[in-house]
């Protein structure tokens, strides 16, 4: 599927869309309602039939939420939507509120004296409501689990998808699906839990060894599935998504069910049953509490098994990355030669990058909708260029751009910032700060038992030392032909879970100047254990990182002055990887560029 440039959303739309809204909570004498980005399986990316948030509002970015209230309703955006919401909602009708810096419960205080808020127990979850309604005691507020409001006044609401799921080989997995049933339900049985329910997508397809195609860009099923302590597993989903073969192979411990027999399900299990109060939908738990049925609080047991890749997986990665890498460095090589002619596009560069990709002839689809960034449009952190927002590439600036795809092995995600023209002195050395950060977090050594917040300020601190920053996280998971953002690991300020061999992250510090423009720079990369280190003596156990992008940086922009001897050596032989790797992938002419771009950096 071609990446659309389609407007999907209009301000224009949101304040009748917001009165009838605001109409049928007084009917029903509700004083407010949330309405969330996030889908049932509290995914980043959702079918068009729980757009709820960008049909309400116009916001279409990948997380937020919106509190409607009598007088005032608030669109929460993380720091990479600051600027992006100011030109997609209706700023006289909805007001953006930065979150987490805000954080809902307090603000519905401040906004709110009375009442009582709406909320569909489907779309949140147990620790997401249990936080707001611990901010709101004391006061004269409260929540309540309610049937969907936007849904009953959302007339064309598209239906729910039914795209056909398809077997994801064992071989590439590095394990069966048997097998993966089993170790989980061992830790079941050990601590004394009766089954667990799976109600994220990856997890339920990792799980299987499963793929699908019911979200855009992301190859996910979209079902629940109860996994028993006997290592048999109730697969809630509709029986139209699958053909007899995909079915067959599913294998006799795992039955199909359609989805409105989940609660009754539900209902029937017995003993503590594991739910993930942080990905779950508070309605699970509900369901199970009342049916008198225990509830085992515990993280989804498939996450941190998912996250640790195996060796095939790996190794399907690499060579991913390699064919990616190829076709992303022809991609440059054009774009180099038709930059200087003038008149291109944003729209161009992202179909352009598309073709490159699909010339390949194993693109199974692109991992994300390409950001593509001309000059100002590079600080909107997840610009998505459409018809009404096409620019064209102006001189003397920066063009980001971010971009992956996804393959039967592997998935990728890439971002390198080009300069169109001479962008000035400022923008370089900007440019080399991000490129310090992204260097440092690749050279790592760590003890193991560190964790993303540990380490997420080694790609901070070239900007720091100069007084700048950046809005979101150094890196996000990854998944294995699954989704390109994954958890629970993260290379962030937040993140807690400790990094261990196999997981795969993205390095990806930037900079961003409001109305001027944005540079980010993006590699994959693995956790390994690290080498012993010559005449070490100490035995404590370290990791490191794998590289696993091969694609070249923009020299213009380096300001070589700026870089220490380390981050000089790192680069010159980073770029003879790249040469090494996918020089023998490339044609004739990108070959000749890629051999100059990656030349080595003289101190």
């Amino acid at each position: 599927m071609f990446q659309s440039f389609e407007t999907h959303a209009s301000p224009a739309q949101g304040p009748a869309r917001l009165a009838r809204l605001r109409a049928v909570l007084a009917e029903q004498a509700l004083a407010g309602f949330i309405v969330p980005r996030a889908d049932l399986h509290q995914g980043e990316y959702v079918a068009a039939r729980d757009e709820r948030l960008q049909w309400l509002t116009g916001f279409t970015g990948s997380a937020g939420f919106c509190v409607v209230l009598p007088g005032i309703a608030g669109v929460f955006i993380d720091g990479r939507y600051r600027t992006q919401v100011k030109g997609q909602v209706d700023l006289q009708q909805f007001t953006p509120v930065p979150w987490p810096e805000v954080l809902p419960g307090p603000w519905i205080k401040a906004h709110l004296g009375q009442g009582v808020i709406g909320f569909d127990p489907w779309l949140h979850t147990a620790d997401e409501i249990a936080k707001i309604e611990a901010a709101l005691q004391g006061s004269e507020v409260s929540l309540k689990p309610v049937a969907n409001m936007v849904d009953a006044i959302w007339p064309d609401q598209p239906a729910a998808p039914l795209a056909l799921a398809f077997a994801h080989p064992d071989a590439l997995a590095g394990e069966t699906s048997a097998e993966k049933r089993a170790r989980l339900a061992k830790q079941l049985r050990d601590e004394g839990q009766s089954a667990a329910v799976i109600t994220l997508p990856d997890s339920l397809c990792w799980l299987l060894n499963l793929r699908g195609a019911d979200v855009p860009r992301n190859p996910v099923l979209h079902g629940l599935a109860i996994l028993h302590d006997s290592g048999k597993v109730t697969l809630f989903a509709e029986a139209a998504k699958f053909d007899a073969a995909t079915l067959a192979g599913l294998g006799p411990d795992v039955t199909l069910r359609p989805m409105q027999a989940f609660v009754p399900a539900l209902h029937t299990l017995q003993g503590a049953v594991r739910v993930d109060r942080g990905t779950a939908p508070l309605a699970v738990s509900t369901e199970l509490t009342e049916a008198g049925i225990a509830v085992a609080w515990g993280d989804d047991p498939c996450r941190l098994p998912k996250a640790k890749k195996t060796a095939a997986e790996i190794e399907g990665m690499r060579v991913a990355h390699l064919r990616d890498g190829a076709a992303v460095t022809e991609f440059l090589c054009w774009l180099d030669a038709r930059l200087p002619e003038g008149g291109l596009t944003e729209i161009d560069v992202v179909r352009a990058l598309e073709g490159y990709r699909r010339a390949t002839n194993a693109l199974h689809d692109i991992s994300f909708d390409t950001i593509c960034g001309a000059g100002s449009n590079g600080a909107i952190m997840h610009y998505r260029v459409t018809e009404d927002s096409n620019r064209a590439v102006p001189r003397d600036s920066l063009l980001l751009v971010d971009s992956g795809a996804q393959y039967l092995d592997g998935t990728t995600d890439i971002t390198r910032t080009i300069a169109v023209g001479d962008p000035g002195d400022y923008a370089r050395q900007c440019y080399t700060r991000v490129l310090q950060g992204m260097i440092a977090i690749s050279r790592a050594r760590w003890p193991k038992g560190l964790a993303g917040r540990d380490l997420d300020p080694l790609a901070r601190a070239p900007l720091w030392m100069a007084g700048q920053d950046f809005n979101h996280g150094t890196g996000h998971g990854v998944g294995a032909f699954l989704s390109v953002h994954e958890g629970p690991q993260r290379l962030s300020r937040i993140s807690e879970v400790p990094f261990e061999a196999g997981m795969i992250l993205s390095n990806e510090p930037g900079y961003y100047r409001e109305g001027e423009f944005g540079i980010r720079l993006e590699n994959l990369i693995v956790v390994h254990p690290a080498p012993n280190l010559a005449g070490g003596d100490d035995e404590r156990e370290q990791l490191c990182f794998e590289t696993l992008t091969f694609t070249p940086f923009d020299r213009r922009l380096i300001v070589t002055a700026m870089l220490a001897p380390g981050e000089i050596a790192w680069l010159n032989a980073y770029h003879a990887e790249v040469l090494e790797k996918i020089g023998p992938r490339l044609s004739p002419e990108a070959l000749v560029w890629c051999q100059a771009a990656c030349a080595p950096l003289q101190k």
